[in-house]
């Protein structure tokens, strides 16, 4: 007797495993009218895992975006994001049409003031200049920017201190790039922006965070601020 009950329980489970079976593969067909039972099982012999509900992570990418933006920027427009540094020990950040131009370093790069040119219409980049206004010469600042050329893009990062040796004359050639900010900029304070020397578009992005003690997020430094965008380029 107790063997046969034995057989019984044994044909019972069986065919309760036959029947989830079977529920479970009409649901995927239903799930997916394009799969059958044959792709069923070629896949299960293949030892792999067919899962209907995943999607083609593939097929769906679309473009990827330059310098980490949230999704690209139209047509052939050039991609910006900067960072300015992180009190005096995380270095700026400039990226342009996704190359990065400067880096963000470790203490003692890139203090003061950091300038990126590029052409206007090509995007190529022109040159980079790293200006210490703690204690280095602002006649240096001054020589560069007058060396920009017409019709180039300027992007400019600060890091620790871009003011204490800023003078009216460099602060009036920044402010010929089209910064606004560039007379308010004062100790320690953050700044980003992004402009050009005669260019065919007027750009002009930028944003500014004040060295205050009550609200700075590091003691003697406010916190680190970004600036990301999309250029138009020039054909």
């Amino acid at each position: 007797m107790i063997y046969v009950r034995r057989e019984k329980l044994k044909f019972i489970f069986m065919m309760a495993a036959l029947i989830i079976s079977i529920s479970f593969v009409l649901k995927l067909l239903q799930m997916n009218p394009e799969l059958t039972v044959s792709n069923l099982v070629e896949r299960s012999v293949g030892g792999g895992v067919y899962v209907p509900w995943k999607p083609d992570n593939h097929k769906n990418d679309g473009p990827k975006s330059k310098c980490g933006l949230p999704k690209p920027c139209p047509g052939k427009d050039f991609a910006f994001k900067i960072y300015s540094g992180a009190t005096n020990i995380i270095g700026p950040q400039i990226c342009f049409d996704g190359k990065m131009i400067i880096e963000k370093d470790t203490r003692g790069n890139w203090p003061g003031i950091n300038i990126a040119v590029i052409n206007e219409k090509t995007g190529e980049h022109v040159n980079t200049g790293s200006f210490n206004m703690w204690n280095g010469k602002v006649e240096d600042l001054i020589e560069f920017l007058k060396s920009i050329e017409d019709g180039s893009l300027v992007l400019i990062a600060s890091f620790d201190d871009p003011a204490t040796k800023l003078n009216d004359e460099a602060r009036a050639l920044i402010a010929d790039l089209g910064s606004s900010y560039i007379s308010k900029i004062k100790f320690r304070d953050n700044w980003i922006f992004v402009g050009g020397k005669k260019t065919i578009t007027h750009v002009s992005f930028e944003t500014h965070m004040k060295n205050d003690r009550e609200t700075n997020k590091y003691e003697s430094w406010p916190e680190m601020i970004e600036l990301e965008g999309c250029i138009p380029r020039i054909d």
